[in-house]
């Protein structure tokens, strides 16, 4: 078969795509796509995907990026053990860019970060190999987040399946956990109940041990499923239970940690289960708890302090508290150009879903210009 820089080639000229065009289809960089379509720079199995896909290509990229490249294969050298920790390292700055900056401007580095590692892994020795794979599942992890928080489900989906896939071949059964959180997260935003209680009671299968942290993170998906079908009672059962566990987290993983840095973490979940269910008690009760978060957030957590306030928007719109939920949702828009964040605009966007009640009134009209303005 024609390697990747051929393949690629003819297909970019019947589909009458740029490179620059294929760059911004699959986030990446159109220096660093160059290179790797050429054979300079590694060409993982996920951007193999990613460009299969952007070009229709039925899979003759994925096929053409597997075989073996004499360009890469006459440089390839033992993996310094120093690049894990250097991977580490960055992986740490992400979590803290995200919460400030959201999708937009992380996922082009991450992504060219998580196919190297993958590269990097297929020949390092076993134990450079196992820290190589738990910190790739960590990248393709956090590269499922953002792609989900962007809108873009399908290349989330994808990136879940990564995050699963390394944490099988690693072996560790609080990454393999992590990775079922993970699909139960994407199966919430897709509006299936059922799918994430299933994905959550998976990562619980046999406790297999799991660190305090990874059982926050199942129960916590759980109680949203239950959530989502209308069982206040269930969610609040498991979310007792997390909130048993959340001053035990101290592992020294670099994944999942909102559990512990976010402030009022499990009121968070609670609040945010109590919009869930489509009750106006639970609706009142989800209002007041906003009010005791979000007065102890961070500034610096700009992107989950406007999802929040759009939550709180859409319970006091059932309440209904027209003014102050305009109010709150004006807050909230601001932050939208931002952050690129596609879930801040979703919960915008289902706000006037929840003030049909007073959809006519002037708060209704300012309330629909407000969501106009994020459309």
């Amino acid at each position: 078969m024609a390697d990747l820089t051929t393949v690629a080639g003819r297909l970019m000229e019947q589909r009458g795509m740029s490179l620059r065009a294929l760059a911004k289809a699959v986030h990446h960089d159109p220096s660093y796509l160059s290179k790797a379509l050429r054979g300079i720079k590694p060409c993982g199995p996920a951007l193999a995907r990613a460009i299969d896909d952007a070009l229709d290509a039925d899979g003759q990229v994925i096929e053409a990026a597997a075989q073996p490249r004499p360009a890469l294969a006459a440089q390839e050298a033992p993996v310094a053990p120093e690049l894990v920790g250097y991977f580490r390292d960055q992986l740490a700055g992400h979590y803290t860019a995200d919460m400030y900056l959201g999708p937009r401007h992380l996922i082009p580095t991450v992504q060219t970060q998580a196919d190297l590692i993958t590269q990097l892994a297929a020949t390092a020795d076993a134990p450079v190999r196992q820290g190589l794979l738990d910190t790739g599942a960590a990248y393709a992890a956090l590269l499922g987040w953002l792609y989900q928080d962007a809108g873009d489900l399908t290349a989330s989906a994808r990136w879940r399946d990564v995050t699963l896939s390394l944490a099988h071949r690693s072996g560790d059964p609080q990454l393999i956990s992590y990775a079922l959180t993970n699909k139960a997260m994407l199966a919430l935003d897709q509006g299936d109940g059922r799918a994430v209680i299933d994905y959550a009671r998976a990562a619980q299968a046999g406790d297999r041990g799991l660190s305090p942290k990874a059982r926050v993170l199942a129960l916590q998906h759980e109680a949203h499923g239950h959530a989502i079908l209308g069982n206040r009672r269930a969610a609040d059962r498991l979310l007792d239970s997390a909130e048993t566990l959340t001053s035990q987290v101290d592992d020294e993983h670099l994944w999942g940690n909102a559990c512990r840095r976010t402030p009022h973490y499990v009121s968070v979940q609670r609040a945010t289960c109590y919009g869930r269910t489509g009750r106006p008690q639970d609706a009142r009760d989800a209002a007041g708890l906003w009010d005791q978060i979000l007065g102890g957030m961070p500034g610096s957590a700009r992107r989950d302090n406007a999802v929040f306030q759009a939550r709180q928007a859409a319970a006091l719109a059932v309440v209904p508290d027209p003014e102050r939920a305009v109010a709150v949702a004006a807050e909230a828009a601001s932050a939208v150009n931002a952050t690129g964040s596609a879930r801040l605009r979703r919960e915008i966007k289902v706000i006037p879903a929840r003030a049909s009640a007073w959809a006519h009134t002037r708060p209704g009209r300012e309330l629909r210009a407000i969501v106009a303005s994020v459309a």
